[in-house]
């Protein structure tokens, strides 16, 4: 059984997003398994988006917003507001421009999970692993993450003063 108690124990706790941020790994973790994670923010007027949280800071650090291209995951993750799944990384190649750094990372195979709210995505949650590891069952628990994914992002954005 998930164990969203940790997650609401985090939120209340103080060091907001941060500590939001690392029980949303954990979730993710226990739910779909991942050994990269990271969260990203969506700005789709701009096609803008921010590496907001990351588990490897070294490799792939919290940054300024960087440029997204109009392609295939953009099309199923923020257009169409659906889960992106790529299991190896030929097809991680197709659409993402870093597929050797996250190679040398030991990962072949990703979901991105958006983030919606009010109608809008506005952040994805990222979860790279071995090849062939984001089986339709997994990916089906990766639904689960949307809800605390959101709330992740709304303490990010509140931190900031966006909202």
């Amino acid at each position: 059984m998930t164990d969203y108690g940790s997650f609401v124990t985090a939120l209340a706790s103080e060091g907001q997003p941060a500590k939001a941020f690392e029980a949303l790994e954990a979730l993710t973790k226990e739910l779909v398994g991942v050994k990269l994670f990271t969260v990203m923010t969506s700005n789709g007027k701009a096609k803008t988006s921010e590496r907001v949280y990351s588990n490897m800071p070294d490799a792939y650090p919290v940054s300024g917003t960087k440029p997204y291209h109009d392609n295939v995951w953009s099309d199923i993750t923020l257009r169409d507001k659906q889960t992106f799944v790529a299991n190896t990384i030929d097809d991680i190649a197709k659409v993402f421009d870093d597929h050797e750094l996250i190679r040398s990372l030991g990962c072949e195979s990703v979901i991105n999970v958006p983030i919606i709210i009010d109608g809008s995505v506005i952040g994805t949650i990222n979860c790279l692993h071995d090849q062939g590891f984001y089986t339709q069952d997994r990916v089906a628990a990766a639904e689960a993450l949307k809800l605390p994914g959101a709330i992740c992002m709304m303490l990010h954005e509140t931190k900031k003063g966006t909202l």
